[in-house]
C-alpha cells in the first residue's frame, strides 16, 4: 500500500523535507466509526465527546428543503490520544 506521500509523488528526505505540508495534515484521521469500534463507545457518544473538540476536521453540507444537513467528523490521532488522557483523568 503506497504512503500518502508516494501517492502525491512528494519526495521527502533529510536534506529536503517536505515543504507546504503540516505534518499534522499527513497523520492519521480517524472517522467516528472507527474510534467507536476501537473504544468500545457508541458513535452518538463519539459524536457527542468530538464534536466541539478543537483540531476535528468537520465537513458539513447544509440542509435544503428536500435534503437534511450532513456533518463529517475527521478526528487526528493526536486529537484523539488527547480526549483519551483527558477521559483517564491523566491531563
Amino acid at each position: 500500500m503506497e504512503t500518502p506521500q508516494q501517492q502525491m509523488n512528494v519526495q521527502s528526505t533529510p536534506e529536503r523535507p517536505l515543504i507546504g505540508f503540516a505534518p499534522t495534515a499527513l497523520e492519521r484521521h480517524y472517522s467516528v466509526s472507527e474510534l467507536s469500534k476501537l473504544w468500545f463507545f457508541s458513535e452518538n457518544t463519539i459524536r457527542r465527546l468530538f464534536s466541539r473538540e478543537p483540531g476535528v476536521i468537520k465537513i458539513a453540507r447544509q440542509p435544503t428543503r428536500i435534503k437534511r444537513g450532513y456533518t463529517s467528523l475527521r478526528i487526528p490521532e493526536r486529537i484523539a490520544q488527547r480526549v483519551h488522557r483527558r477521559l483517564q483523568g491523566l491531563s
